[in-house]
């Protein structure tokens, strides 16, 4: 697993506990796990998915070759997509 800055930071800008233990146990999930039922790879985008947390969304990168899953972003849904 491993993170891109603009993701860490995003992270670290959270102030809801709750909802940050869940955010990070849904990321830690996709270690074990990288296409959970109900994630969807993301139109336009070669290797990016995503998966709901409520009304947030992770956006992550796979890379099948080297085995790990890259956070690209942690936003709600509303400003998530580019």
């Amino acid at each position: 697993m491993d993170y891109e800055p603009k993701a860490r930071k995003q992270l670290r800008a959270i102030k809801d506990r709750r909802l940050l233990v869940a955010l990070e146990r849904e990321i830690a999930a996709l270690a074990e796990d990288p296409r959970p039922p109900g994630c969807l790879k993301l139109v336009g985008q070669r290797d990016h998915w995503r998966v709901r947390v409520g009304d947030w969304r992770i956006v992550y990168r796979i890379e099948d070759g080297r085995l790990v899953v890259i956070v690209v972003r942690v936003a709600p849904r509303s400003g998530v997509y580019w």
